[in-house]
């Protein structure tokens, strides 16, 4: 996969998974969901199915982060398939805790 840049849309060749681009490292990365590379949103998908160790789902609107924190992808359509970073799954990113108003 080529490198990413903020805003580009991808989606999964074998689910109905759709993400956008937050924030992303240079250089390339291989994004995967459902265990099958990620394609351009206007791509035709070559179709398959989710590979069972890769089904732990998307969510709309949910955030995805690799261990770095420095990739980041908006899920913008949910899917059954999960989405990882070479190999390695993207956790939910959580929410910043708000200081308290004491």
């Amino acid at each position: 996969m080529a490198a990413l840049k903020a805003g580009t849309r991808f989606k999964s060749a074998v689910c109905d998974t759709q993400v956008m681009v937050i924030a992303a490292p240079d250089g390339d990365l291989e994004l995967t969901c459902g265990g099958a590379p990620l394609v351009d949103v206007t791509a035709d998908a070559p179709g398959g199915e989710v590979a069972p160790d890769h089904k732990n789902g998307t969510q709309i609107g949910k955030r995805y982060v690799n261990e770095a924190a420095d990739l980041e992808l908006l899920c913008t359509k949910p899917g059954e398939g999960s989405l990882a970073l070479a190999g390695t799954p993207l956790a939910l990113k959580e929410a910043k805790a708000l200081p308290s108003s004491d």
